[in-house]
Protein backbone atom coordinates (compact mmCIF):
# COMPACT_ATOMS: atom_id res chain seq x y z
CA UNK A 1 0.00 0.00 0.00
CA UNK A 2 1.59 3.31 -1.02
CA UNK A 3 2.47 6.12 1.33
CA UNK A 4 0.10 9.07 1.55
CA UNK A 5 2.42 11.51 -0.21
CA UNK A 6 5.94 11.44 -1.60
CA UNK A 7 8.44 14.26 -1.96
CA UNK A 8 12.21 14.80 -1.75
CA UNK A 9 14.93 17.10 -0.48
CA UNK A 10 18.51 17.77 -1.51
CA UNK A 11 21.06 16.60 1.04
CA UNK A 12 23.18 19.44 2.35
CA UNK A 13 25.99 16.88 2.79
CA UNK A 14 26.68 16.26 -0.90
CA UNK A 15 23.66 17.16 -3.03
CA UNK A 16 22.09 13.69 -3.11
CA UNK A 17 18.33 13.88 -3.68
CA UNK A 18 16.60 12.02 -0.82
CA UNK A 19 13.08 10.69 -1.45
CA UNK A 20 10.62 11.17 1.42
CA UNK A 21 7.21 9.75 2.39
CA UNK A 22 4.54 11.26 4.61
CA UNK A 23 1.50 9.60 6.17
CA UNK A 24 -1.02 12.12 7.50
CA UNK A 25 -4.43 10.41 7.46
CA UNK A 26 -5.45 11.71 10.89
CA UNK A 27 -8.97 11.98 12.27
CA UNK A 28 -8.17 15.14 14.21
CA UNK A 29 -5.38 17.56 15.08
CA UNK A 30 -1.96 15.90 15.33
CA UNK A 31 -0.27 15.47 18.70
CA UNK A 32 3.19 14.93 17.26
CA UNK A 33 5.37 13.77 14.39
CA UNK A 34 7.38 10.54 14.13
CA UNK A 35 10.41 10.51 11.84
CA UNK A 36 11.31 6.99 10.67
CA UNK A 37 14.88 6.01 9.78
CA UNK A 38 14.88 2.54 8.20
CA UNK A 39 17.53 -0.18 8.26
CA UNK A 40 20.09 -1.51 5.80
CA UNK A 41 18.85 -3.12 2.57
CA UNK A 42 15.21 -2.09 3.01
CA UNK A 43 13.25 1.12 2.39
CA UNK A 44 10.85 3.66 3.88
CA UNK A 45 7.57 2.31 2.52
CA UNK A 46 8.07 -0.96 4.45
CA UNK A 47 6.90 1.07 7.47
CA UNK A 48 3.44 1.70 6.01
CA UNK A 49 1.66 -0.48 8.60
CA UNK A 50 3.47 1.21 11.50
CA UNK A 51 2.89 4.66 9.99
CA UNK A 52 -0.84 4.03 9.70
CA UNK A 53 -0.95 2.92 13.34
CA UNK A 54 0.81 6.16 14.24
CA UNK A 55 -1.77 8.13 12.23
CA UNK A 56 -4.57 6.38 14.11
CA UNK A 57 -2.93 7.45 17.37
CA UNK A 58 -2.66 11.08 16.27
CA UNK A 59 0.90 11.23 14.93
CA UNK A 60 2.02 12.34 11.50
CA UNK A 61 4.60 9.82 10.23
CA UNK A 62 7.44 10.63 7.86
CA UNK A 63 10.19 8.45 6.39
CA UNK A 64 12.86 8.55 3.73
CA UNK A 65 14.57 6.12 1.44
CA UNK A 66 18.10 6.59 2.76
CA UNK A 67 20.94 7.17 0.31
CA UNK A 68 21.68 3.91 -1.49
CA UNK A 69 18.17 2.61 -0.76
CA UNK A 70 14.74 2.47 -2.38
CA UNK A 71 13.87 5.25 -4.81
CA UNK A 72 16.76 7.38 -3.58
CA UNK A 73 19.22 4.73 -4.85
CA UNK A 74 17.83 4.95 -8.41
CA UNK A 75 19.00 1.36 -8.94
CA UNK A 76 22.43 1.83 -7.30
CA UNK A 77 21.69 -0.12 -4.13
CA UNK A 78 24.32 0.24 -1.44
CA UNK A 79 25.90 3.33 -3.03
CA UNK A 80 25.97 5.86 -0.18
CA UNK A 81 27.39 8.59 -2.40
CA UNK A 82 30.27 10.97 -1.79
CA UNK A 83 29.36 11.67 1.84
CA UNK A 84 28.97 8.01 2.83
CA UNK A 85 27.36 7.02 6.12
CA UNK A 86 28.27 10.39 7.62
CA UNK A 87 26.07 11.85 4.90
CA UNK A 88 23.23 9.54 5.87
CA UNK A 89 23.56 10.68 9.50
CA UNK A 90 23.50 14.30 8.31
CA UNK A 91 20.40 13.53 6.21
CA UNK A 92 18.60 12.25 9.32
CA UNK A 93 19.39 15.51 11.13
CA UNK A 94 18.42 17.62 8.12
CA UNK A 95 15.08 15.85 7.68
CA UNK A 96 14.36 16.15 11.42
CA UNK A 97 14.99 19.88 11.32
CA UNK A 98 12.72 20.21 8.28
CA UNK A 99 9.93 18.34 10.07
CA UNK A 100 10.25 20.68 13.04
CA UNK A 101 9.88 23.66 10.70
CA UNK A 102 6.93 22.08 8.88
CA UNK A 103 5.11 21.27 12.13
CA UNK A 104 5.70 24.19 14.50
CA UNK A 105 4.62 23.57 18.07
CA UNK A 106 4.51 19.78 17.69
CA UNK A 107 7.01 17.38 19.25
CA UNK A 108 9.07 15.45 16.70
CA UNK A 109 10.17 11.95 17.71
CA UNK A 110 12.89 9.94 15.98
CA UNK A 111 12.36 6.22 15.33
CA UNK A 112 15.43 4.41 14.04
CA UNK A 113 15.66 0.74 13.15
CA UNK A 114 18.94 -1.20 12.87
CA UNK A 115 21.22 0.87 10.58
CA UNK A 116 18.72 3.69 11.07
CA UNK A 117 19.16 3.34 14.82
CA UNK A 118 22.94 3.70 14.45
CA UNK A 119 22.35 6.86 12.43
CA UNK A 120 19.85 8.01 15.05
CA UNK A 121 22.36 7.47 17.87
CA UNK A 122 24.90 9.58 15.97
CA UNK A 123 22.41 12.28 14.93
CA UNK A 124 21.29 12.69 18.54
CA UNK A 125 24.86 13.49 19.58
CA UNK A 126 24.99 16.41 17.16
CA UNK A 127 21.39 17.57 16.93
CA UNK A 128 19.51 16.32 20.02
CA UNK A 129 17.37 19.48 20.45
CA UNK A 130 15.66 18.66 17.13
CA UNK A 131 13.76 15.78 18.72
CA UNK A 132 11.48 15.35 21.74
CA UNK A 133 12.45 11.69 22.14
CA UNK A 134 13.87 8.70 20.31
CA UNK A 135 13.00 5.03 19.84
CA UNK A 136 15.86 2.71 18.89
CA UNK A 137 14.65 -0.59 17.38
CA UNK A 138 16.86 -3.53 16.44
CA UNK A 139 19.75 -1.57 17.87
CA UNK A 140 22.91 -2.41 19.78
CA UNK A 141 25.97 -1.03 21.52
CA UNK A 142 27.80 -0.73 18.22
CA UNK A 143 31.35 -0.95 19.55
CA UNK A 144 30.62 -4.09 21.55
CA UNK A 145 28.80 -5.66 18.62
CA UNK A 146 31.70 -4.85 16.29
CA UNK A 147 34.10 -6.50 18.72
CA UNK A 148 31.92 -9.63 18.80
CA UNK A 149 31.70 -9.71 15.00
CA UNK A 150 35.49 -9.47 14.78
CA UNK A 151 35.68 -12.85 16.54
CA UNK A 152 33.56 -14.56 13.87
CA UNK A 153 35.33 -17.12 11.63
CA UNK A 154 36.84 -15.49 8.55
CA UNK A 155 35.43 -18.23 6.30
CA UNK A 156 31.87 -17.80 7.59
CA UNK A 157 28.95 -16.39 5.55
CA UNK A 158 29.14 -12.72 4.57
CA UNK A 159 26.55 -9.95 4.33
CA UNK A 160 23.20 -9.88 6.08
CA UNK A 161 22.75 -13.65 5.75
CA UNK A 162 25.61 -14.10 8.23
CA UNK A 163 23.12 -13.17 10.94
CA UNK A 164 21.06 -16.28 10.18
CA UNK A 165 23.42 -18.61 12.05
CA UNK A 166 21.40 -20.28 14.78
CA UNK A 167 18.11 -19.97 12.91
CA UNK A 168 16.40 -22.22 10.38
CA UNK A 169 17.76 -21.80 6.85
CA UNK A 170 14.68 -21.73 4.63
CA UNK A 171 15.54 -18.37 2.98
CA UNK A 172 18.60 -17.17 4.89
CA UNK A 173 16.60 -14.31 6.40
CA UNK A 174 14.80 -16.12 9.21
CA UNK A 175 16.74 -13.92 11.65
CA UNK A 176 14.38 -11.08 10.76
CA UNK A 177 11.13 -12.55 12.12
CA UNK A 178 9.39 -15.70 13.33
CA UNK A 179 6.56 -14.87 10.89
CA UNK A 180 7.37 -16.77 7.69
CA UNK A 181 5.02 -14.58 5.63
CA UNK A 182 6.93 -11.46 6.69
CA UNK A 183 10.26 -13.08 5.80
CA UNK A 184 8.87 -14.11 2.41
CA UNK A 185 7.64 -10.56 1.77
CA UNK A 186 11.14 -9.26 2.51
CA UNK A 187 12.77 -11.79 0.18
CA UNK A 188 10.26 -11.02 -2.60
CA UNK A 189 10.80 -7.25 -2.35
CA UNK A 190 13.35 -6.18 -5.01
CA UNK A 191 14.37 -3.24 -2.81
CA UNK A 192 15.26 -5.51 0.13
CA UNK A 193 18.04 -7.96 0.82
CA UNK A 194 20.33 -6.90 -2.01
CA UNK A 195 24.02 -7.84 -1.78
CA UNK A 196 25.71 -5.36 0.54
CA UNK A 197 28.82 -3.81 -1.05
CA UNK A 198 32.01 -4.61 0.83
CA UNK A 199 32.75 -1.04 2.05
CA UNK A 200 29.31 -0.56 3.64
CA UNK A 201 29.61 -2.59 6.85
CA UNK A 202 32.90 -0.97 7.96
CA UNK A 203 31.31 2.39 7.14
CA UNK A 204 28.42 1.66 9.52
CA UNK A 205 30.83 0.76 12.33
CA UNK A 206 32.93 3.91 11.91
CA UNK A 207 30.93 6.00 14.46
CA UNK A 208 31.07 3.23 17.11
CA UNK A 209 33.75 4.86 19.27
CA UNK A 210 31.95 8.20 19.36
CA UNK A 211 28.63 6.54 20.22
CA UNK A 212 30.27 4.91 23.26
CA UNK A 213 32.25 7.99 24.38
CA UNK A 214 30.99 9.14 27.83
CA UNK A 215 32.05 12.72 27.06
CA UNK A 216 29.95 12.74 23.87
CA UNK A 217 26.96 11.11 25.58
CA UNK A 218 27.16 13.59 28.47
CA UNK A 219 26.20 16.36 26.03
CA UNK A 220 22.76 14.84 25.49
CA UNK A 221 19.91 16.71 27.23
CA UNK A 222 19.05 15.02 30.53
CA UNK A 223 15.33 15.32 29.69
CA UNK A 224 15.60 13.50 26.33
CA UNK A 225 13.45 10.33 26.55
CA UNK A 226 14.86 7.21 24.90
CA UNK A 227 13.23 3.83 24.38
CA UNK A 228 15.46 0.93 23.32
CA UNK A 229 13.23 -1.88 22.05
CA UNK A 230 14.45 -5.21 20.65
CA UNK A 231 13.78 -8.90 20.50
CA UNK A 232 16.04 -10.92 22.74
CA UNK A 233 16.61 -13.34 19.83
CA UNK A 234 17.84 -10.51 17.58
CA UNK A 235 21.47 -11.29 16.67
CA UNK A 236 22.32 -7.62 17.25
CA UNK A 237 21.02 -7.78 20.83
CA UNK A 238 23.56 -10.31 22.08
CA UNK A 239 20.82 -12.13 23.98
CA UNK A 240 19.74 -8.77 25.39
CA UNK A 241 23.12 -7.87 26.91
CA UNK A 242 24.09 -5.42 24.18
CA UNK A 243 20.70 -3.70 24.33
CA UNK A 244 20.93 -3.42 28.11
CA UNK A 245 24.45 -1.99 27.72
CA UNK A 246 23.16 0.66 25.34
CA UNK A 247 20.40 1.70 27.73
CA UNK A 248 22.81 1.77 30.65
CA UNK A 249 25.15 4.08 28.75
CA UNK A 250 22.37 6.62 28.32
CA UNK A 251 21.46 6.37 31.99
CA UNK A 252 25.12 6.80 32.99
CA UNK A 253 25.21 9.93 30.83
CA UNK A 254 22.49 11.44 33.03
CA UNK A 255 19.37 10.84 30.94
CA UNK A 256 16.44 10.52 33.30
CA UNK A 257 13.92 8.75 31.03
CA UNK A 258 15.54 5.66 29.49
CA UNK A 259 13.48 2.51 28.92
CA UNK A 260 14.81 -0.82 27.67
CA UNK A 261 12.19 -3.26 26.40
CA UNK A 262 13.15 -6.79 25.35
CA UNK A 263 10.56 -9.04 23.72
CA UNK A 264 11.17 -12.74 24.52
CA UNK A 265 11.79 -14.83 21.41
CA UNK A 266 11.39 -11.91 19.02
CA UNK A 267 13.97 -11.47 16.28
CA UNK A 268 15.35 -8.42 14.48
CA UNK A 269 12.30 -6.71 12.97
CA UNK A 270 10.00 -6.29 15.95
CA UNK A 271 7.49 -4.32 13.85
CA UNK A 272 7.16 -7.36 11.57
CA UNK A 273 7.23 -10.03 14.26
CA UNK A 274 4.46 -12.44 15.21
CA UNK A 275 3.73 -10.19 18.22
CA UNK A 276 3.88 -6.98 16.16
CA UNK A 277 0.48 -5.72 17.33
CA UNK A 278 1.63 -5.76 20.95
CA UNK A 279 4.95 -4.16 20.01
CA UNK A 280 3.23 -1.42 18.03
CA UNK A 281 0.83 -0.76 20.91
CA UNK A 282 3.78 -0.46 23.31
CA UNK A 283 5.62 2.00 21.06
CA UNK A 284 2.50 4.09 20.50
CA UNK A 285 1.77 4.18 24.24
CA UNK A 286 5.33 5.32 24.93
CA UNK A 287 4.96 8.14 22.39
CA UNK A 288 1.55 9.19 23.64
CA UNK A 289 2.87 9.43 27.20
CA UNK A 290 5.47 11.94 25.99
CA UNK A 291 3.30 13.99 23.64
CA UNK A 292 0.55 16.50 24.53
CA UNK A 293 -3.02 15.25 24.37
CA UNK A 294 -5.08 16.30 21.36
CA UNK A 295 -7.99 18.71 21.77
Amino acid sequence: MPATTSSSFVSSADGTRIVTYTWSALAGPPCGVVQIAHGLAEHGERYDRFARALNAAGFVAAAVDHRGHGRTADGRFGDFGAAGFDGLIADVAQFGAALRTQHPGLPVFLFGHSMGSFAAQAALLGSAPTWSGAILSGSTALDLFAAAMAQAPADGPAGLEAFNAGFEHRTGYEWLSRDAAEVDAYVADPWCGWPVPEPVIPMLFAPAGRLADPAELARLPARLPILVASGDADPLAGGGALVDALGQRYRAAGLADVTVRLYPGARHEILNESNRDAVTADLVAWLQARAPARD
